[in-house]
């Protein structure tokens, strides 16, 4: 059965309110870049509800300055969906999402470097019979590689507007938009023959989805090929179920295939691949062989056996390298910022609580956790640089090997190592995982990649661990290192452990693409590096600001003597009796009930430790090595004279904030990722346990052998 050729001249107009464009598209088709070239500063980044998947949407202006809404959906290879983005994007597309708008346009962009496999997606979506725009990305990568795509000629053969790019340099961005500034586009006119055994099938169901669940004739065909390719990712928890009637067609002619020993899903699967065939040989021609690519030559060594990991060791050690050295001058700039403006405010307002609650409470507060912003943005940039130049899939190839060592693949390090930066976003992008099991062992074990908010507590603590005024720049990248590989390694080792005990099942093989290099966009690695700077900004601006004035109430009521020191009026506050109350459980591990109070704020958020121990010890943080924090915790003292902050205790503190679960914010994103409070209650009291039992052998190990 031939979907009838559309008239030649036949149009869709835009609709009189703002139009709705859908941009969708491969993974590393740069879709992103995309769209952050349309509509710049002009975005809107939040969750789509009941689902852990981004929702972008942006502003786009048209050649006469009128607005036009698009909506940057998550990327998909099909729209037979087998994950929660790729649902997500057939949804939208489809209108079946209460929360998002139909779009009235969409934008497909490809990969030209790899067109065919991409034409896969663009040919779905022609089905379901709205305006579609062509982009052809990545032009200059598809030249490089001998490639010559015939655009007209592609245009021609779909009937919709056919758009050469290159947007990572913003080249094609002017005639894109022209052509979405157009009152009229025209419906494509490409028509593909379902195979003779499948075309009474999809007749009989799209009548019946017509009829019974009031598709239109087009959407309704388009949904009968989903479900005669893949039924079951087609109806995923929370869609609306088939009619009866339709289920029964469609369960009819699943039977008598079966009997008949037809393939039904791959029928159709590969006719639309010959169609798909025909048209790219068609319009793409191989020049003369270029010898290998760059990406190739770069990738001999990348994804090497060994160069591959001295590659990614080099990397990791350029980071870290980077946070130490590259952020020591603003970092000061903020804590001269932050100190002068705390002696301004004690300058105009008279002494007393008021002032004391500004001061103390909140400039102290907020400005003990905002002086690591540089290091955080150079840590976010680097991550977005990663993955615009290509080379987060090569770690993750490389990690493969090891991944599977652990019952994982090489697709569960991406989300690992997004974690680094922020667990809430790791744990989110583990729905790229298809294997449900791998999936929620990556979700339990995404914690324990030291993300950004534990910096703050590591700086902190190898600033007073080691003795003299400075510490060397060696010797802290190597403490951070220690940090960050015994969190790696604690994650793999769960993961085995996970895979063979409460989640057993075979490691999956993976099949990954491996996106060509490119040079970064680095229009678009700064807009999320400050976009993820700003979150952070509003956190401390917010959750962080309420914490540190609740911390300082609970600190100075209720009120001492007078005549009392601060630390007995920190001892009988609200604060010194919860952590009086802790103290016989982590004292074991070195700790007293003041770093007890740090321990309990920072569950909020991990970076809060530094801000509570700010207040607690009346002093103020700074990256520099003689600050008045590090030096009050070099001073604080057992009520019998020992020293508390010595190094052994710094060293177990760091180790406890490497395996505690210490974050509410991913708590929560667990419950609503698994839709269960199992999972992260299990979370929580293994992670926890892990931290006090390893502290506790690192302390009493260390003062065995009299280090401590």
């Amino acid at each position: 059965m031939a979907l009838p050729p559309h008239i030649s001249d036949r149009t869709h107009a835009a609709p009189s309110r703002t139009p709705i464009y859908a941009l969708v598209g491969n993974p590393n088709c740069g879709k992103s870049t995309l769209f952050n070239a349309l509509t710049g500063l002009k975005q809107k980044v939040g969750n789509y509800p009941g689902v852990t998947v981004e929702k972008k949407v942006g502003i786009a202006y048209s050649q006469h300055g009128q607005p036009i809404t698009v909506i940057d959906l998550p990327g998909a290879y099909s729209l037979a969906a087998r994950s929660p983005d790729e649902a997500v994007t057939r949804d939208v597309l489809l209108g079946r999402r209460s929360d998002t708008q139909q779009p009235d346009r969409i934008l497909c962009i490809v990969d030209a470097t790899n067109l065919e496999r991409n034409l896969y997606l663009v040919h779905q979506i022609l089905d379901l019979g709205r305006p579609v725009i062509l982009v052809l990305n990545m032009m200059d990568l598809a030249a490089e590689a001998g490639l010559n795509i015939k655009a007209a000629r592609l245009e021609h053969a779909l009937g919709i507007p056919v758009i050469t790019c290159e947007a990572v340099n913003g080249k094609g961005i002017i005639d894109l938009k022209l052509a979405m500034s157009r009152i009229d586009l025209p419906l494509s006119r490409h028509a593909w023959d379902v195979p003779a055994p499948i075309a009474p099938a999809v007749a009989d169901l799209q009548a019946s989805l017509t009829t019974n669940d009031g598709k239109s004739p087009l959407i309704a065909r388009a949904e009968a090929l989903l479900l005669l390719t893949d039924q079951d990712s087609v109806r995923v928890a929370g869609s609306t179920p088939l009619h009866p009637r339709t289920a029964e067609i469609l369960q009819g002619w699943q039977k008598r295939w079966e009997g008949e020993g037809t393939d039904w899903a791959g029928t159709l699967v590969n006719s639309r691949y010959e169609a798909i065939g025909t048209i790219a040989g068609d319009v793409i021609t191989q020049g003369s062989d270029t010898g290998p690519s760059l990406s190739d030559e770069i990738d001999a060594i990348a994804t090497h056996p060994v160069g591959g990991w001295l590659a990614l060791g080099g990397v990791m050690a350029i980071l870290f390298l980077s946070i130490f050295t590259l952020a020591e001058y603003p970092m000061n700039l903020i804590d001269s910022g932050v100190a002068a403006l705390g002696d301004w405010v004690k300058s105009v307002m008279a002494a007393g609580d008021l002032r004391d609650l500004i001061t103390d409470g909140a400039i102290a507060g907020v400005g003990g956790v905002i002086i690591f912003l540089p290091q955080i943005l150079i840590l976010f940039f680097f991550i977005g640089l990663l993955e615009s130049t290509g080379y987060m899939a090569r770690a993750a190839f490389i990690m493969d090997r090891l991944m599977s060592r652990v019952g994982l693949n090489g697709k569960s390090f991406i989300p690992l190592l997004s974690s680094y930066a922020c667990a809430i976003p790791g744990i989110m992008a583990t729905r790229t995982i298809e294997d449900q099991k791998d999936r929620i062992v990556t979700i339990l074990v995404a914690p324990l990649m030291s993300c950004s908010a534990r910096l703050p507590v590591y700086l902190l603590m190898i600033a007073a661990l080691v003795p003299g005024d400075r510490v060397p720049l060696l010797t802290k990248v190597g403490i951070m290192l220690l940090m960050y590989a015994l969190g790696t390694f604690g994650a793999f080792g769960f993961a085995w452990l996970f895979k063979r005990t409460l989640l057993k099942g075979a490691p999956p093989m993976m099949i990954m693409e491996l996106p060509p290099y490119r040079m970064p966009g680095l229009k678009d690695v700064a807009l999320h590096m400050f976009e993820r700077g700003w979150l952070f900004l509003r956190r401390a601006g917010t959750v962080i600001l309420g914490i540190s004035i609740i911390l300082w109430f609970l600190a100075a009521y209720p009120k001492a003597p007078e005549g009392s020191t601060n630390q007995q009026q920190l001892a009988q506050s609200f604060a010194g009796r919860a952590g009086h109350a802790l103290e016989p459980v982590i004292k074991p591990l070195g700790f007293d009930w003041q770093i007890g109070i740090g321990l309990i704020t920072s569950f909020a958020a991990r970076e809060v430790f530094v801000s509570t121990m700010g207040v607690v010890f009346n002093a103020e943080a700074s990256n520099d090595d003689t600050t008045p924090l590090r030096k009050a915790l070099l001073e604080a003292r057992w009520p019998d004279g020992r020293a508390l902050f010595t190094p052994l205790v710094c060293f177990t503190l760091m180790i406890f904030y490497v395996f505690a679960m210490q974050c509410v914010s991913t708590v929560a994103v667990v419950r609503r990722e698994t839709n269960s409070w199992k999972w992260p209650l299990f979370q929580i009291g293994y992670l926890t346990g892990t931290a006090w039992i390893i502290s506790l052998l690192v302390y009493q190990g260390g003062r065995a052998l009299g280090l401590g």
